[in-house]
């Protein structure tokens, strides 16, 4: 089984979308391993997207994911990091279809509801900013 993890980020959080977000998971057969609601700080936030180090819109992306509560989820189910991108949409909200999550609910690039790891390498990185190995089930 293959793990992932999902962010419902702070516009979707404020726009009380984390029940249908997680209705889709759960729907889907995803297995939640882990769920916790936080405030990431700046410096979580920076270590969190730092792949996006150096680009112009990094400055902006660390302060949105840090101005409010995210809600974190570890996933697990037979290739759920493909699934989960697949059921969450491309980064921009414009282009995403609808039926995925991006295209029923954003319409932005910086705000576009969720976060997904993209690769296992990823998850890794990523899971170990916000939950201990003892919060995973």
């Amino acid at each position: 089984m293959e793990r992932t993890l999902l962010v419902i980020k702070p516009d979707g959080v404020r726009r009380g979308l984390v029940g249908e977000i997680i209705s889709r998971m759960e729907r889907k057969g995803i297995r939640i391993r882990a769920l916790k609601m936080l405030r990431m700080t700046r410096e979580q936030a920076e270590e969190f997207y730092s792949v996006h180090r150096g680009k112009p819109f990094f400055e902006e992306l660390v302060s949105f994911a840090s101005s409010g509560p995210i809600v974190a989820m570890v996933l697990e189910g037979d290739s759920v990091i493909s699934v989960i991108r697949t059921m969450i949409g491309p980064t921009d909200g414009r282009k995403a279809p609808p039926g995925t999550i991006r295209g029923d609910f954003s319409l932005s690039i910086m705000e576009n509801v969720v976060h997904a790891s993209d690769s296992p390498e990823a998850y890794e990185k990523e899971v170990r900013v916000i939950f201990s190995p003892e919060e995973i089930l």
